[in-house]
């Protein structure tokens, strides 16, 4: 039964979000939520520490606390939200080395949750149909939160050797949408008018906020060893998605395309780095076979639902995924 569960990244919306949900949970004793700034709000039933997981002293929180389960939702996905993409590569690879040297050092941690992306396959004419969670990407990703996100990963296998009496579950997470979160993706189809790649329908998956947040906990309660995909049921193509968000769109030659966007973007939420045209461009399928049979969870949104979440939304709460 769990005990006493930390949880990284709790000032950002789903890491709140998150927090709040343990800390109503009968079997959890404790939530200890960390990060560098306050919650917006005061999670209630919740201990939180003001803290940069880059900084040793994480082990001594932890030590403290006798923490048995971690929860990493620290990792950040925009440029914009970190201050630089310096400060940005430093946050997610060095404050997820530094967590997990933490987490070495205590003796009570006996399960790591580590909530990661399906970027890390990377997009391209290559790809198969659905990515499985064994598969080599054919196009790595080079730049940005993607390209954290797989350093993140290696260093959490890397964990996982040295301490083997760790269950160690990752989570890879297709494109997040909700009527409460805001992204770089959900940026993208709230432009007024939105620019698509001239000769391309890409295939794009969900998750709502919902099944995310439901993934995590699930998998604190029932810890599993292994990385899964998480998605909604099914795929849109981007030509359904904005038919069904009842958006304009101009298609644009492939050069001209991340210029036209930025253009369209003036505030910068939208991504148009090289990462995000390919994905606009080539987009991603996912197998989430071993999400059911393995993890145990069942979503209770399709992508087609996760996205209809969309035309409903309410003000957004920040930008939290990508």
């Amino acid at each position: 039964m769990t005990r006493t569960v930390l949880v990284t990244g709790v000032s950002r919306y789903l890491g709140g979000q998150m927090a709040s949900r343990l800390a109503a949970d009968p079997d959890v004793d404790a939530v200890i939520g960390v990060d560098v700034v306050a919650p917006p709000e005061p999670i209630e039933g919740i201990e939180f520490v003001r803290a940069d997981i880059r900084n040793p002293i994480i082990a001594k929180v932890m030590g403290e606390a006798s923490v048995d389960t971690v929860v990493h939702m620290g990792v950040i996905a925009t440029q914009k939200q970190a201050g630089g993409r310096s400060t940005m590569k430093e946050i997610n690879v060095i404050g997820t080395m530094q967590l997990l040297a933490a987490c070495q050092r205590t003796p009570s941690v006996r399960s790591l949750v580590v909530k990661s992306t399906a970027s890390v396959y990377g997009c391209g004419p290559k790809d198969p149909a659905r990515f499985t969670e064994d598969m080599e990407p054919w196009h790595a990703p080079s730049s940005g939160w993607a390209k954290d996100s797989v350093e993140v990963e290696a260093y959490v296998r890397g964990f996982g050797r040295r301490r083997p009496d760790v269950t160690v579950t990752t989570l890879r997470f297709a494109n997040v949408v909700g009527p409460r979160v805001q992204t770089s993706l959900t940026a993208y189809f709230r432009l007024p008018v939105v620019p698509t790649v001239l000769g391309y329908d890409p295939r794009l998956t969900f998750v709502h906020e919902e099944d995310l947040l439901g993934a995590v906990h699930h998998a604190v309660g029932r810890p599993r060893q292994g990385t899964f995909n998480v998605s909604g049921d099914g795929v849109l193509t981007l030509s359904q998605a904005l038919r069904r968000a009842r958006k304009a769109w101009v298609a644009v030659p492939s050069p001209l395309f991340g210029p036209v966007g930025r253009t369209l973007s003036p505030a910068g939420l939208a991504d148009f780095s090289s990462e995000a045209v390919r994905y606009l461009t080539y987009g991603r399928g996912l197998d989430t076979s071993a999400m059911r049979a393995v993890l145990g969870y069942e979503p209770q949104f399709t992508s087609a639902e996760a996205f209809d979440g969309l035309r409903h939304a309410g003000r957004p709460a920040g930008v939290v995924d990508a």
